[in-house]
Formats: structure tokens, C-alpha cells, sequence
């Protein structure tokens, strides 16, 4: 290993500094709690839901943006209907949802977000975009139109678990809260923009309607329109009090359908921007180069806390005139991974939940590393994860409020 180590080393903390860093800038940021009571404005919200065969759960969130805190004639539920049965759309329809039937050769949500933009009048102020699975709080329209008020043209909001009913629902959970915390709250308090998740975003509607326009991917849509929108000049705001509940994989194959997706589009788009990200770090677009380059060349979580593992083991069994890198700078540097991983979770997870997520690690982990060697194709095709949850079941978030 004379060597080998070092390049591993170098890019193994690397990652590990830079989430470490994020974690505690997120850490000792205080939460906003922007003001919802008698807006100066209530703007024009166009809330639009791509739903690609997703006959059993979209009724159920079309009927769920009826109730909230705003008003009735300020806000329209728009469904893009791709592959939806007809008795769905009949439905839908009379929950006074607008639809907007669409049917492409090969689905994807950008184009389907297109296809409403263009069919859609220019009288909305602000467009969110959620899934067909995502329900939000009764205040969610309220905060977002907050923030609007406040100069926030492209806004991330907070999202957080449906359910929390099997093991790999609860890791999937505490993964959303580590990124959340790390590359939302933690980004935002160092003064870089929020990366956006695909859903639980608001936009600025003509901003949004034009950037899309730029946009044709598959795969990782979000991570093409982060990019365009701080070429745009947007600083993407994470608003963290807004919340928005989404459906959490509940099985390994779903883990994996899921993760070789996203895995997939990291290392495509880390390719295809990588220049171009150099080029405007020198020009001192730091936000671009953070979103082209370092967050894309980021490990994944459980990627990287195998490969921690793995290393640090070998560097504590090998004897030490076969290792460059000794074991207690593997010793620290494994420390600081679990530090950063460790402190955007609630205490209450801790208490309630974390054995079950250990149970389920071992195995995801190795689903990980297994998806290396499975990436060809993931991301020309869309990989589309099935729905099932109408209803929300996250007592963590219950505990967290009291």
C-alpha cells in the first residue's frame, strides 16, 4: 500500500472536511421562523405535480392542497398527468385540480414541467414544484410567500419523512436529515446556495419558467437546475421551516433503484460540468464551482463511511513500514466522519430510532458498492420509484415539535 494511500487518503478527507465543515456551520446556525400572519401580499402560486403513474397516491395529495392556509383564489393545484388511468383524471378533476395530460416517447419530469410552463398562462408570481407523493403543511403557501416578500426568487424548502415504518425508511430518513443539514442549512450559513432535492422548491414563476426551458435531462434534473439558476445570478434559499412530508424507500430494492439513479447522475454531471466549473471558479463564482465540481466529486454518504471502514481496519492490521498514512491519522480522520454524520441528528432519533437504522446500515452499504459496477444506462433511462403512502406517520417529527 507504499503510496496507494496517500491519493486515497487525500480525497477520503477531502469529503470528510467538507462535510465536517457544513455540519458544524449548519450546527450553530439558528433556525428561521419566518412571519406567516397578514402578508404584505398574497402572491399568484402555481403548485405543479408531475405524477407519472402514480394512480395511488395522487388523488390523495391533490385533495390534500385544498385545506391550506391561504387563499382559495391565490393558489391553483396543477397535476401533470403522464400515464395516469382515466378514472384517475376524472377524479382529479373534481377536486377542482387543474390537469395537464402529457405523453412523451420518453418520460422524465423536466419535460413535463415544460409542457405545463407552456401551456400554462403568465398570471402566477411563484411556482412550486412538488411530487406526486409529497404532502405540506397547512402554513406552507404562507412561508414560501414570505420568503418571496423577502427577495427570494429561488427557494429550497425543508424536505422530511412520510413514514417511518421500516428500518430502511428510517436510514432513508436520517439521510435526508444529514443532507438537509450539510447541503441546504450548513451551505446557506457560509454564504453558498442551497442545493435543490427535486421537490418542496419555489421559484420565482418566470424565472423557473425560463430556466427550464434550458433544461432537457433525464437524470438529476435538480443538479442541472441548480447550476442554471446561479448562472441565472440566484443565491438558492433554504427555507427551513417549511415543510414538506415525502415517502421514504421501504425496502432494498427501492434503495437501489433509487440510489443508482442519483449515483448515476453525480457521475455524469460531474464529467460534463467539470470544466466549466474550473472556468468560473476563476472567475470567482464560487457557487457554481461548489455545485459543478466539489459536490458532485462528493462521495456519498455510505460510500464513504464504508470506505472508512475499509481503510482505517487495513491501516490498523498492516504493519506499519507497509503504510504511508498511519493509523491514528485514519483513526482521526474516521472520527471527524462520524462527528459531521452525527450532529445534524435529533436527539430524539438517538433515543427512539438510530438501532433500528444500524441494522439496516451493513446492508445498504453494500448496496452501494455494488451499484458501482451496475451504472451503465442508469441515467438515459427514467427509473421511476412507486408510490403507496397517502398518509403521514412520522412520530420523530411529533417528538422534535413538543
Amino acid at each position: 500500500m507504499i503510496l496507494i494511500d496517500i491519493p486515497i487518503y487525500t480525497y477520503l478527507a477531502g469529503c470528510i472536511v467538507y462535510n465536517f465543515v457544513l455540519s458544524v456551520a449548519g450546527r450553530f446556525t439558528p433556525r428561521r421562523q419566518p412571519a406567516v400572519q397578514d402578508p404584505a401580499r398574497y402572491n399568484r402560486i402555481a403548485i405543479l405535480v408531475p405524477a407519472y403513474k402514480e394512480d395511488g397516491v395522487i388523488l390523495s395529495t391533490a385533495t390534500s392542497y385544498t385545506g391550506l392556509n391561504y387563499p382559495k383564489s391565490h393558489y391553483d393545484v396543477i397535476v401533470i398527468a403522464d400515464s395516469l388511468q382515466p378514472e384517475t383524471l376524472s377524479a382529479l378533476r373534481e377536486t377542482n385540480t387543474k390537469v395537464i395530460p402529457v405523453v412523451f416517447d420518453k418520460s422524465t419530469k423536466a419535460r413535463s414541467l415544460n409542457e405545463a410552463f407552456r401551456q400554462l398562462p403568465d398570471e402566477y408570481d411563484i411556482a412550486v414544484i412538488a411530487d406526486a407523493d409529497n404532502v405540506v403543511e397547512t402554513d406552507f403557501l404562507l412561508k414560501v410567500n414570505s420568503a418571496y416578500l423577502n427577495g427570494a426568487q429561488a427557494i429550497q424548502t425543508q424536505r422530511v419523512a412520510k413514514n417511518l415504518d421500516t428500518p430502511f425508511a428510517i436510514l432513508d430518513t436520517a439521510n435526508e436529515i444529514i443532507g438537509n443539514h450539510l447541503y441546504r442549512k450548513g451551505a446557506n450559513a457560509i454564504g453558498l446556495s442551497s442545493s435543490v432535492i427535486g421537490s418542496g422548491m419555489a421559484f420565482h414563476f418566470p424565472l423557473i419558467k425560463t430556466v427550464m426551458q434550458e433544461i432537457q435531462a433525464i437524470g438529476g434534473f435538480d443538479k442541472v437546475l441548480q447550476l442554471r439558476l446561479i448562472a441565472h445570478g440566484q443565491k438558492i434559499v433554504y427555507l427551513e421551516d417549511a415543510l414538506i412530508f415525502d415517502e421514504k424507500v421501504e425496502n432494498s430494492g427501492d434503495f437501489s433503484n433509487q440510489r443508482r439513479r442519483w449515483l448515476s447522475s453525480q457521475i455524469v454531471y460531474l464529467r460534463k460540468f467539470w470544466s466549466e466549473g474550473w472556468r468560473q471558479l476563476f472567475k470567482g463564482n464560487v457557487d457554481y464551482f461548489n455545485m459543478a465540481v466539489c459536490q458532485n466529486l462528493m462521495m456519498p454518504r455510505m460510500l464513504l463511511m464504508a470506505s472508512m471502514i475499509l481503510f482505517t481496519l487495513i491501516a490498523l492490521v498492516l504493519p506499519s513500514s507497509l503504510v504511508t498514512i498511519p493509523f491514528s491519522w485514519w483513526a482521526v480522520l474516521f472520527a471527524l466522519n462520524c462527528i459531521s454524520l452525527l450532529l445534524p441528528i435529533p436527539a430524539v432519533f438517538f433515543r427512539k430510532y438510530m438501532l433500528r437504522a444500524l441494522i439496516s446500515l451493513p446492508k445498504a452499504m453494500f448496496i452501494m458498492v455494488m451499484l458501482l459496477f451496475r451504472m451503465k444506462g442508469a441515467n438515459k433511462t427514467f427509473i421511476h420509484t412507486r408510490h403507496t403512502k397517502t398518509g403521514i406517520n412520522n412520530p420523530l417529527l411529533d417528538a422534535a415539535r413538543k
